[in-house]
């Protein structure tokens, strides 16, 4: 079994900051691209960033280089700084593994994990 575990989500004003991790867990030989999304109430799920094993990134217009998205290999571990919040940043974040190598030589496909709240609010 797979699971991703988020965590660093809660209320901020605008213009702070926020760190968000995602742990990957259980039988796991190796994890590919790797990344972050969100859902705001009543619209759909958007991507933030993606990072793939190697380290490349990929953002969303939005982002407009406030957020950064990096990765430790050896823990599994998905990370997104997020700085200069606003209000439209509020949503669920998730996180998300494309594809994921378990132990047993098996491919888990487009694994997510439950969802952080982060809300943008003076």
């Amino acid at each position: 079994q797979v699971q991703l575990v988020e965590s660093g989500g809660g209320l901020v004003q605008p213009g702070g900051s926020l760190r968000l991790s995602c742990a990957a867990s259980g039988s796991i030989f190796s994890v590919d691209d790797m990344g972050w999304y969100r859902q705001a109430p009543g619209k759909q799920r958007d991507l933030v960033a993606t990072i793939s094993s190697g380290g490349y990134t990929n953002y969303a217009d939005f982002v407009q280089g406030r957020f950064t998205i990096s990765r430790d290999n050896g823990k599994n571990t998905i990370y997104l700084q997020m700085n200069s919040l606003k209000p439209e940043d509020t949503a669920v974040y998730y996180c998300n593994a494309e594809r994921v190598r378990t132990t047993g030589r098996r491919w888990k496909y487009n694994v997510w994990g439950q969802g952080t709240q982060v809300t943008v609010s003076s």
